[in-house]
C-alpha cells in the first residue's frame, strides 16, 4: 500500500494550513468577547479564571491554581497579589508546609459569584453556538490540551 505523500513545504507553511493560528485567533477573540461581561464586575479574564476555581473549591494552593490554569508561579503571584489588594482573596503560608501558599476566597470574592452567574449564558448567546456544539468543541480542545501536555 502506497503511503500518502506529504504536501510540499510551501503548502505546509501557508497560514491557512496552520492549526496554531485559528486557535490563537479564536483564543484572542474569545477573551475579547468576555471583556464587556467581565468589565461589569471590574475583573480581568485571568482574575475570572482564578475566581472560577475559588468559587468551586474555596481555597487552593498557588501550586494547585498554577497546575489547573497552566500558569507558573511567576505569572500567578502578581495576579494573586492584585486580587488580594481588591480583598477578593487572602494568601497565607500553609502551617504544614511553609513553602506552600494557600489562597482562600474572601466574602467579597464570594459575592462576585452571584454577579458572574449570567456570564456563561451571555457568552453562549454572543457566539451563537448551541450547548451541544459548545460541549463538542470544549471536549476537542481538552483532548488537544491533553495531547500537548
Amino acid at each position: 500500500m502506497k503511503q500518502p505523500t506529504q504536501p510540499p513545504a510551501s503548502e505546509l507553511l501557508k497560514l491557512e494550513n496552520q492549526l496554531c493560528f485559528p486557535l490563537y485567533a479564536a483564543s484572542r477573540m474569545f477573551t475579547k468577547a468576555y471583556q464587556p461581561l467581565l468589565q461589569q464586575l471590574d475583573v480581568t479574564y485571568p482574575q475570572y479564571l482564578v475566581l472560577l476555581l475559588l468559587w468551586e473549591h474555596r481555597e487552593q494552593t498557588v501550586k494547585e491554581l498554577g497546575e489547573k490554569l497552566l500558569l507558573d508561579s511567576g505569572t500567578l503571584t502578581p495576579l494573586l497579589k492584585r486580587m488580594e489588594q481588591r480583598q477578593w482573596l487572602t494568601r497565607r503560608r500553609d502551617p504544614r508546609d511553609e513553602r506552600s501558599v494557600i489562597i482562600a476566597l474572601t466574602e467579597t470574592g464570594a459575592q462576585l459569584q452571584a454577579q458572574a452567574g449570567a456570564i456563561p449564558a451571555a457568552l453562549l448567546e454572543k457566539i451563537k453556538m448551541t450547548p451541544a456544539e459548545f460541549e463538542q468543541l470544549r471536549t476537542q480542545l481538552k483532548h488537544l490540551l491533553t495531547l500537548l501536555s
